[in-house]
């Protein structure tokens, strides 16, 4: 992996105060990431706030630092920033209602690892060989010489935890697990983190996952997994825990399937959230973007407007056209 570029250090270090902010749909990179440039910038004696257009999703309130991350509310915020820093955001769009606080189009440090990431910001470190975006704030870290401490590096290891599938997925890298030994070091308690990201499902929601997982469907001879949890079984009991993961990874554990793919209807709106997983042989980030939506070449997703069904016919379509090739 290559060092952050001088003119990010430069930035970092010149500017004083920060708006930190992710995707929607948080996860545990985006969290991660976002947590560990906030004290990465605090060491530097800057000011930063972490504002989110999502709420914390289950699992990760064990942080200590959930209690300073604000959610957006256009009544409520007017913070004062000189520079919107972004991780693990392909597109200023996808930060939700926070690009609003930027009218006055305040300078943009972009930090992120999705291969299909448009360089919106002044300044772009994108590396989409890295693990996630929380390895690359790890490597910010070690090239300005900032001490990594417990809280910062049991986010930075959250994020990495995550988004390689615990360390599973084809973008851990000997790099990767370097990182992580230095983490460790720090004191932090993996039993902790991983249990409460993987091991706290509500028993409701385990009951509701157990409903689900007999709807799925296969094609394209059993290399194509797919779910499709309509709105009615989500009013029917109410989903406190994110089952998405879950879901998708019994999928990926059937032999002999290469993607797997759960439709989900939003609420209150016509539309379907997708999710993608791959094997590696099929680029599902080609097949999001598609759609209007990006990710990895593994694990992408987007969301669509329509019907259910329509949507899924058209997905599995240029799925099938993709293992085909």
């Amino acid at each position: 992996m290559s060092q952050p570029p001088k003119k990010l250090v430069a930035a970092l270090r010149r500017k004083n105060n920060f708006l930190i902010t992710s995707h929607l749909n948080l996860e545990g990179d985006a969290l991660g990431s976002e947590i560990a440039v906030y004290w990465l910038l605090r060491k530097l004696g800057k000011r930063a706030l972490i504002v989110n257009d999502d709420r914390i999703p289950y699992g990760y309130e064990f942080f200590p630092e959930t209690k300073i991350i604000r959610r957006f509310r256009k009544s409520r915020y007017a913070p004062k920033f000189d520079c919107l820093l972004l991780v693990d955001c392909s597109d200023l769009k996808r930060c939700g209602e926070i690009s609003q606080l930027n009218l006055k189009n305040k300078f943009i440090i972009n930090i992120d690892h999705h291969i299909g990431n448009d360089n919106f910001g002044q300044i772009n470190w994108v590396e989409p060989d890295a693990s996630s975006a929380s390895e690359l704030i790890y490597k910010l870290y070690k090239t300005m010489d900032i001490k990594l401490d417990q809280n910062s590096a049991a986010a930075l290891y959250a994020g990495m935890l995550t988004d390689t599938g615990s360390f599973r997925y084809s973008n851990t890298s000997a790099f990767t697990h370097r990182a992580v030994a230095e983490l460790m070091e720090c004191g932090i308690n993996i039993r902790k983190i991983h249990r409460n990201i993987y091991e706290s499902v509500p028993f409701s929601d385990m009951q509701l996952l157990s409903k689900i997982l007999p709807t799925m469907k296969r094609a394209a001879g059993g290399k194509i997994i797919w779910f499709a949890l309509k709105r009615a079984l989500l009013k029917v009991r109410k989903i406190s825990f994110d089952l998405s993961e879950h879901i998708l990874s019994f999928g990926r554990a059937i032999n002999g399937v290469e993607v797997v793919v759960l439709f989900k209807e939003n609420f209150g709106a016509n539309e379907v959230r997708m999710n993608l997983r791959s094997q590696g042989k099929v680029d599902v980030n080609k097949i999001a973007r598609h759609f209007g939506g990006g990710g990895h070449k593994t694990a992408s997703g987007c969301t669509l407007s329509g019907r259910i069904e329509n949507i899924e016919h058209r997905v599995l379509a240029k799925i099938k056209a993709a293992i085909e090739r």
